[in-house]
C-alpha cells in the first residue's frame, strides 16, 4: 500500500483499541483519524513547507499532508507509541520518524530544528494543564515566527484556553470543522503573536 493509498485497516483500529485500553488518556482515541479530519488539519499546508506532526499514530494525517504536496524529507512524525512507530517507519520510509515525547521536543529534534507548521494530533484536553503548556509551548519553541500550529479537539473550544494563550502570546482561530468524524471534530490554527 503506497502512503498515498494509506486507509484504516483493521490492524490500525486493532493497534488504537490496545493502546486505548492500556491509556485512555494518552490516546484519547480509540479509533485513528477520519479522512475529513485529516485533511482540515492538512488545509493550507503543502509544497515547500517544513512539518513536524505530533501523535502522528497510524498515518491518516501523515497521508493527507504528502497528498497535499509535502515532501516526504519535510515531513517529522513524532510518536511516543512504540506500536504506531514501528507502522510510522514502515509506511512512511522518507519521513523522518521520530519516537519521542512531545514535551521534550528540543532534546528530540536537537538544536535550531524550525518548522513552518506543527500539526498536533494529541489529545490536550486530556492531559493535566501543566503538560498542555509544555507540549504546546514545545511546539511554539520550534514553530517558525510566521508558522502556524494545527491542533484539533472533539470539544467545541479550543483546547489552549484564553490564560495559556496569553501566557504563550499565541492567538487562535477555529480552521473548520469535520462533521463526519466519528465524533466530529473542530480544528484551531494558533499563530505566535509578534513582537510589538
Amino acid at each position: 500500500m503506497s502512503e498515498l493509498q494509506h486507509s484504516h485497516t483493521s490492524d490500525d483500529l486493532g493497534h488504537f483499541l490496545k493502546g486505548w485500553i492500556r491509556n485512555p488518556l494518552a490516546l484519547g482515541a480509540v479509533a485513528p483519524s477520519g479522512k475529513s479530519l485529516a485533511k482540515l488539519m492538512a488545509k493550507g499546508v503543502g509544497d515547500g513547507a517544513r512539518v513536524l506532526e505530533l501523535g502522528a499514530g497510524t498515518g491518516t494525517v501523515t497521508a493527507a499532508l504528502l497528498e497535499n504536496g509535502v515532501a516526504p524529507g519535510n515531513l517529522y512524525l513524532v510518536e511516543r507509541e512504540r506500536a504506531f512507530v514501528k507502522i510510522l517507519e514502515r509506511r512512511f520510509p522518507q519521513c523522518h520518524v521520530v519516537a519521542a515525547d512531545a514535551c521534550e521536543l528540543e532534546r528530540a529534534l536537537g538544536p535550531g530544528a524550525s518548522f513552518d507548521f506543527v500539526i498536533s494530533g494529541l489529545p490536550l484536553l486530556c492531559f493535566s494543564p501543566e503538560k498542555r503548556y509544555r507540549v504546546v509551548q514545545q511546539a511554539l519553541k520550534v514553530l517558525k515566527p510566521h508558522g502556524r500550529l494545527h491542533q484539533f479537539t472533539y470539544a467545541g473550544r479550543c483546547p489552549v484556553d484564553r490564560g495559556l494563550r496569553a501566557l504563550l502570546r499565541v492567538d487562535s482561530v477555529l480552521l473548520g470543522i469535520a462533521p463526519l468524524n466519528l465524533p466530529p471534530a473542530f480544528v484551531y490554527r494558533m499563530t505566535p503573536r509578534m513582537a510589538a
